[in-house]
């Protein structure tokens, strides 16, 4: 499966911004998927996670309550709607495919990445 990232871009302390993935080449509903991001100098880390219905989601404790993953099946997307931004939520965000969705919280789970995209959050 491939996928494109798109939706990053500048936004101030306690803006929003709407990341989207957009999927081809496989069936989409047969992969659970997950958002991860990387700040500079650091490690890339989970951020959020949705089974192949959308029926179970999970989130990192830093952006619980804040961000919400959702998914549409039939336009093979998958959003990431992140609301009170904060400058620590600046890095560069990717989106990732797997077929298993038992440790969605680990980069090995996942088989396919897009390509990344940079969310500044200013102060």
């Amino acid at each position: 499966v491939q996928l494109q990232a798109s939706g990053g871009g500048l936004a101030q302390a306690g803006g929003s911004l709407r990341l989207s993935c957009a999927a081809s080449g496989r069936t989409f509903s047969n992969y659970a998927m997950g958002w991860f991001r990387q700040a500079p100098g650091k490690e890339r880390e989970f951020v959020a996670a949705i089974s192949r219905s959308g029926g179970s989601t999970y989130y990192a404790d830093s952006v619980k309550g804040r961000f919400t993953i959702s998914r549409d099946n039939a336009k093979n997307t998958v959003d990431l709607q992140m609301n009170s931004l904060k400058p620590e939520d600046t890095a560069v965000y990717y989106c990732a495919a797997a077929f298993t969705f038992s440790s969605y919280y680990m980069r090995s789970n996942y088989g396919y990445w897009g390509q990344g995209t940079l969310v500044t959050v200013s102060s």
